[in-house]
This record gives structure tokens, sequence and C-alpha cells, in this order.
């Protein structure tokens, strides 16, 4: 799997509410919608241009699976934040970049259309914005590998993880394998379009200590004008002898998200070795 990186940082006094997720995805989705929209009628219900479009890919086709995510940090206080972009996405960076530099400095962000003109952007790691201009962007796509492992690890859930079993979200305990099949069923839609209901081996470890809670989470939605739960688990889970395999789907699973609503920025993991 193939991906870009974004980081984004804004510098200024304002504060952005406890949860910039939902207006972070809602902000770019209309700054991207005028930067690649071809249709006259701007509608994109019955448009000639559906198969080809940025825009509805990421926001209005229904039944697929995003090939981008917000990478956010709750209540932090500041507008920074990371966008991830999968596989082809990789290949409209540019409008994505335009419709980053249009959403900060000229649509605004809150509800106050607070707008910014001090900012960076880095691509890969690399400084590719500052002093409001873009810099080169001659800059690949990185490439999922592994080149190293330990059986030993932490895992942060630093964003609420939203994940069902047997049809209900898990609230006072979640297992390995059940963040585990979550990874697995997002790699098997990126890798071949369906889903995978199980994990196709059984994970093997020795010892789990865990740390979590669940965490109370609404989001305003402009659309459906209502509240809506992004409530989810959240803390720390500590693994010994973790196998190979589970490892790499873990990190695997530190850039495309855990579980539901990762778009904006939930399900989101790191790993830290013991």
């Amino acid at each position: 799997m193939k991906y870009h990186h974004i980081k984004v940082k804004i510098n200024t006094k304002h504060k952005p509410s406890y949860f910039t997720g939902s207006m972070l995805r809602g902000a770019l989705g209309y700054s991207l919608k005028k930067v690649t929209c071809i249709n006259p009628s701007y509608k994109c219900q019955g448009c000639f241009a559906q198969s080809s479009c940025l825009y509805y890919s990421f926001y209005e086709q229904p039944n697929s699976f995003h090939k981008y995510r917000f990478e956010i940090e709750l209540g932090s206080g500041k507008f920074d934040f990371g966008l991830y972009l999968f596989d082809d996405a990789c290949e409209s960076l540019p409008y994505v970049l335009s419709a980053l530099e249009m959403t900060i400095t000229q649509s605004g962000l809150t509800k106050n259309n607070y707008r910014f003109w001090d900012m960076q952007m880095w691509l890969n790691g690399e400084l590719i914005y500052d002093e409001s201009s873009f810099l080169s962007l001659d800059i690949p796509p990185k490439t999922f590998e592994i080149d190293s492992f330990t059986p030993n690890i932490k895992i942060k859930l630093l964003t609420p993880l939203r994940i069902k079993k047997n049809n209900q979200f898990l609230r006072d305990d979640i297992d390995i394998e059940d963040i585990l099949r979550s990874i697995h069923q997002k790699a098997q839609e990126f890798n071949t379009g369906q889903k995978a209901f199980k994990l196709d081996y059984t994970p093997t470890y020795s010892t789990i200590i865990k740390a979590i809670t669940y965490k109370p989470l609404l989001r305003k939605s402009n659309r459906q004008n209502k509240r809506m739960s992004m409530d989810g688990i959240v803390g720390e889970i500590a693994i010994m002898g973790i196998d190979e395999r589970s490892y790499k789907l873990l990190k695997l699973g530190e850039i495309i998200g855990v579980g539901k609503q990762t778009v904006m920025g939930l399900g989101r993991i790191e790993l830290e070795v013991l």
C-alpha cells in the first residue's frame, strides 16, 4: 500500500473545539468541491463525472472505503492536524493540497470562519508550504513496509475507538482480536474491495494489561442538523509476546486507523515498544 502523510501546523491564538475531526472533514469537503467540480449544476446526483470525481469518491460515494483520513488530537487547543491519502488518492495530491490551502486561508474554520495565513505544511516529513506559498511537491508516496519486529508493545488508543461486535459498539472491554480484525477488514477492502469478517489466522500473545475507558463524544452534523455520537474506547493496552503477523497488522493500523469514523480522526492508534 502506498500513502501520503500531510501535516499542517497553524500558528494562531484562536482555539478550536475539543473535537476537530468533524469540522476539518466538512471544511475540506466544501473546498474540495470548489476545486474539482466541473458540473454546471453543482449537484452530485446523476452527475456525468461521478466515476472520476475526487469529491464524489471522498464524500458522496455510498458503501465505499474512503481512501483518506484525518489525524487529530482531542482537546489539544490547536488547529494542527494530519491527513493521510491512500493508494490511488495519492495521485490527486495537488487537488487535496489546493483544497487545504483554500480551506485554511479563504473559506475558514469553525463557525467563526477563522482564516489563517501563518501556517506550514509537510509532506512525508518534508516542508512543502511556508510563507504563503508552496515549495517543491516532487515527493514520492511512501510504501507501507515493516523493517523490524518487537513482540512486547503497548497500543495507545489516542482517539475513541468505535468497533461493533454482535451488532453493538464495544464499551467496557475490547480484545486484541477485535482490533486486529478491524485492521484486517480495512486492509482487505484496500486490496480486494471485499470485506473480511474474520481473521484468516490465530493471533498469539502471552500477556495483556489493559488501562482503557469509554469516552463520550458528540459532534454536530450540519447536514442532518443534529448531534451524533462519536463515543468510543480510549486508553492503553500492553501486550507481551505478540506474533509478527499481528504486529504488522497493528503497524498498518497506525496508518489506516481502526474501527469506524476514521476519516474524522477516530480510531487513531500508536505503538510503543516495551
